[in-house]
């Protein structure tokens, strides 16, 4: 019998602390027996920009996944990253105290655009990977889960992009990046993912509109975590293509439905989104009281999926009720577990942008 697929999740603002615990629940020493196996640690620095922008990985993961490493006995690490073309990437290691933390830890620190490339084919696309990447015995990706201009969303899948030289960045554009990226993730598949769900910004990957969302997920498959994000932030999987096309290409599995979802706890800080740019205009739409901030974050991307949809205007002068202050409260609509009273309501704990699009759809 197969063994189902497992998508770890925890929540907090301990980043550090929900690292670790996610660390510990994975058999690195089961999948990696070797002591001297290379390792590569893959953040999201798409560009210059600290991590409270929505933009990129957070530094407390990556101190806390070395340290777990280190402590189990890991010798030979390196983070590894390429930001965007036009990007200088030692600008954004800079920025947020890679070097610092390469000399602190005794690891590797290597800009992609330095590196020597191999070329590779699949489906018909050719591209250039980092040759660092492509001897790596065991590859850690750690993208942040936010919104994309043109694909819709990023989380896993497009993260590897990083990788590439930026010729190929380049062409994987023109190509309009979809079936690249499902390509891609083929030749180069991250042996575990953990997503730093924190504040990942609405729309850009280059950051400026976060929503606290104060999550991290963990799994070794990167096309069932890109599956169940879409899920988190609004999306079908039809809007974006990527990642079904890597499941037809035998990249992994977008049945997250059918894994097991483990939560390593509950969200229970209840401090609202931050109302900053784009989250601030649909937080009109909230009635919170008392919300955590993963139950809220997932109604903020449910909102703007409807802006983008034309569908606000179904809400009419009402607002969404959420959070623990509408527990054994009526009203009109709501989400979450804590508004099941509503008498149009989307459930779950935290719940899901998916539903609460289908909810107002159906107003």
């Amino acid at each position: 019998m197969t063994e189902k697929k497992r998508i770890y999740v925890t929540y907090g603002r301990d980043i550090g602390r929900m690292t670790l615990s996610l660390a510990a629940h994975y058999p690195f020493e089961e999948r990696l027996p070797d002591k001297d196996a290379l390792i590569g640690i893959k953040p999201n620095l798409v560009i210059a920009a600290t991590p409270d922008t929505g933009a990129t990985t957070h530094m407390e993961i990556i101190h806390a996944l070395i340290e777990h490493l280190q402590n189990l006995g890991y010798k030979n690490i390196t983070i590894l990253e390429g930001s965007w073309v036009g990007e200088d990437t030692k600008r954004a290691f800079r920025l947020n105290g890679y070097i610092d933390t390469a000399r602190k830890y005794s690891v590797g620190l290597l800009d992609i655009k330095d590196d020597r490339y191999v070329e590779r084919e699949s489906h018909g696309i050719r591209m250039e990977i980092s040759e660092t990447a492509s001897k790596l015995d065991f590859l850690i990706n750690l993208p942040v889960l936010k919104g994309h201009c043109q694909t819709g969303m990023t989380c896993a899948l497009k993260n590897m992009k990083g990788c590439l030289s930026d010729r190929s960045k380049r062409m994987f554009h023109a190509m309009g990046l979809m079936r690249p990226i499902a390509a891609l993730n083929t030749v180069l598949r991250p042996d575990l993912t953990i997503v730093d769900g924190i504040c990942g910004d609405l729309d850009f990957e280059e950051g400026g509109n976060p929503v606290e969302m104060n999550r991290m997920m963990m799994s070794e498959d990167p096309v069932l975590i890109d599956a169940y994000s879409t899920a988190l932030l609004g999306f079908s999987l039809e809007d974006v293509s990527y990642i079904p096309l890597a499941e037809a290409f035998g990249a992994g599995s977008t049945d997250w439905r059918g894994a097991e979802i483990l939560e390593i706890g509950k969200p229970a800080d209840a401090i609202g989104v931050r109302p900053t740019g784009e989250a601030g205009r649909l937080s009109r739409y909230v009635a919170a009281e008392s919300a955590c901030s993963a139950c809220q974050a997932n109604l903020i991307h449910a909102l703007k999926r409807l802006d983008g949809a034309g569908l606000l205007h179904k809400l009419g002068t009402n607002r969404i009720a959420i959070g623990q202050g509408f527990r054994n409260k009526a009203c009109a609509i709501g989400a979450g577990e804590c508004c099941k009273m509503a008498i149009h309501h989307a459930g779950g704990c935290p719940v899901k942008a998916e539903d609460v699009v289908e909810m107002v759809r159906n107003l």
